[in-house]
């Protein structure tokens, strides 16, 4: 398959890796920079550069830009990409980019699916792109009631063979309100948490747990940004969430009501051990 990668940040690159890896498919690489394009070459990463004249080559096109980046790529190319070829965006918010492409996308025969590769780093840039970042992640795809299924099939399938350990289907909108926790609420927390001035002494102080929580506090907050904003109800609901949660901790601390302050860590305990029986793990 000829396959063709529009960004080669992180995740972009990440997916020229794992694409090249086996040497079954032919990689084409865009990105605004030269210089990433040219490492991209270097590395066996892409086995060419892609240009949007190529994109009509493609048997699948995947755009690794910014929500409205992405956007904006897939409209404005609509008529560029291969009429029965298949696109697919990989975006961490998916109502806003399928709702705004799709149609078009659908019109221009073109079959497109909004995509999301559930894995990361701290880290951005192809400099810091692995070939195996995704292994044993989920990939999630979001067809709408128009997305060509066998369109569906071929993703997860493509998924599967480049290391992704599960697939799943879900709405835009079940996308964009599950990710508001697992994924969204995450960053916030923890981009807040490193704003104690007390955390300027952590040195000497600090072991897993400080690590574990400030990990994705470092990040990219352009993207970040963009992802908040267009799933603002869904976030808005979590932080709102956690804020009232955080409260009970405080008052029942400010009461020095230790049977209040048991109950509620012995809740969030059960609640924690429960999720790890759901993955398979023995508390």
């Amino acid at each position: 398959m000829k396959i063709q990668v529009i960004g080669l940040g992180l995740i972009g690159g990440s997916l020229c890796k794992a694409l090249s890896r086996g040497g079954v498919h032919r990689v084409l690489g865009m990105d605004i920079d030269p210089e990433t394009v040219r490492k991209a070459l270097i590395s066996g990463a892409i086995q060419e550069e892609g240009t949007a004249a190529t994109l009509k080559e493609a048997d699948l096109a995947v755009v690794c830009l910014y929500p409205e980046g992405t956007i904006r790529f897939l409209l404005e190319h609509r008529e560029d990409f291969k009429k029965g070829g298949i696109v697919c965006d990989v975006c961490g918010v998916k109502a806003a980019v399928v709702h705004a492409a799709a149609g078009p996308l659908r019109e221009a025969g073109v079959r497109f699916v909004g995509c999301h590769p559930m894995a990361g780093r701290e880290f951005s840039g192809f400099d810091y792109a692995r070939e195996d970042l995704f292994d044993g992640a989920s990939f999630i795809l979001t067809p709408v009631e128009d997305t060509d299924p066998s369109a569906v099939a071929e993703l997860a399938a493509l998924a599967r063979s480049i290391g992704f350990g599960r697939t799943v289907t879900a709405s835009p909108e079940e996308h964009d309100r599950i990710i508001a926790a697992t994924s969204q609420l995450a960053h916030v927390v923890s981009n807040a948490y490193m704003k104690s001035p007390t955390l300027r002494e952590e040195a000497g102080f600090s072991a897993g747990s400080y690590l574990d929580l400030t990990r994705v506090a470092k990040l990219s907050e352009e993207m970040w940004t963009s992802l908040f904003l267009l799933n603002k109800e869904p976030l808005l609901y979590e932080l709102d969430t956690i804020i009232g949660h955080l409260a009970q901790y405080r008052d029942a601390l400010a009461a020095e009501d230790a049977d209040l302050l048991r109950a509620l860590l012995r809740k969030g305990r059960e609640l924690k051990e429960a999720d790890l029986r759901r993955h398979g793990v023995r508390p």
